[in-house]
């Protein structure tokens, strides 16, 4: 769930979720058939630049050699940026060459893919830079674009901050829904460790009398929910245990230096992924 250690270059998802991605935003946009590409003689050649017009993280290249594939497997990509490069307004990011009806096809697809994916990683990088100097590292949420979370988290890692769980199967999370069903904090920490005791155990509480009580239960992770920041510097000066503390609770990229001064391990914001400008990119013809 999240590693510690020296960061590694990120691996993008797997072949098939890329490649299930692609074909679901192409079944969407394409469906039967480009009517407007038709209209272009089926051997005119073309060449084409994608900018950037503006500065940011880049993410996304694999979603665009995958596009092209499906596609038409004769474009041919010239690429002069990665995943994780900075870039700025202007900057050509790569090329193509092939049938310029199979490139008009691809170029809205494409570009969303590589928009999205390098608006969140240039999100991401905003939120690390801002708690730079201190221990803190930023994660992200489950509040991801539907279908898009491998990718989106992909994007996350690119641009320097880190991923939370998956989804609702690789680590617990008990909210207060969970505490109540399971007849109280302990109860419920209890029961995750006996059902997974392979699994990150986390707990998120809302008030201090609650954080001693998960205190008490020793889970891997206590998520302090919209604490103040006298009562988060609180939590860490009182812990004294191997479990780390998680701040959240609608935290802006305005609010990280702040919070991540109280001492907190984590602090996670759900706009790396929810709230995302996507990074302007043009497709220019020739």
């Amino acid at each position: 769930m999240i590693a510690e250690g020296e960061r590694a270059k990120p691996a993008p998802p797997p072949t098939e979720v890329v490649r299930g991605n692609v074909r679901a935003a192409l079944a969407e946009d394409v469906g039967a058939g480009d009517v407007t590409a038709a209209l272009i003689e089926a051997d005119a050649p073309a060449h084409a630049t994608v900018i950037s017009r503006a500065d940011g993280v880049f993410c996304g290249r694999p979603w665009v050699d995958e596009t092209c594939a499906q596609v038409d497997a004769d474009i041919a990509l010239q690429w002069h940026v990665d995943d994780g490069d900075a870039v700025r307004r202007n900057d050509v990011l790569f090329q193509a060459q092939g049938a310029a009806s199979s490139l008009l096809t691809a170029e809205r697809t494409l570009l969303n893919f590589a928009q999205l994916l390098s608006g969140t990683a240039t999100a991401a990088h905003a939120c690390a830079a801002a708690v730079r100097g201190t221990e803190a590292r930023v994660l992200d949420t489950r509040k991801t674009a539907p279908g898009l979370r491998a990718a989106q988290k992909y994007a996350v890692a690119v641009g320097g901050a880190d991923n939370h769980r998956m989804g609702l199967f690789d680590a617990f999370l008990i909210k207060e829904n969970h505490i109540a069903a399971a007849g109280g904090i302990g109860a419920a920490i209890r029961r995750a460790r006996t059902a997974r005791p392979d699994l990150f155990v986390e707990v998120e509480v809302e008030t201090l009398a609650q954080f001693e009580e998960a205190l008490a239960a020793q889970p891997d992770c206590i998520m302090l929910d919209n604490f103040s920041l006298a009562d988060m510097a609180r939590a860490v000066r009182r812990n004294d245990t191997p479990t780390k503390l998680e701040a959240s609770g609608g935290l802006q990229p305005s609010d990280l230096a702040a919070v991540a001064a109280t001492g907190v391990d984590y602090v996670s914001v759900g706009a790396i992924t929810k709230r995302i400008e996507p990074l302007d990119l043009s497709m220019r013809f020739r």
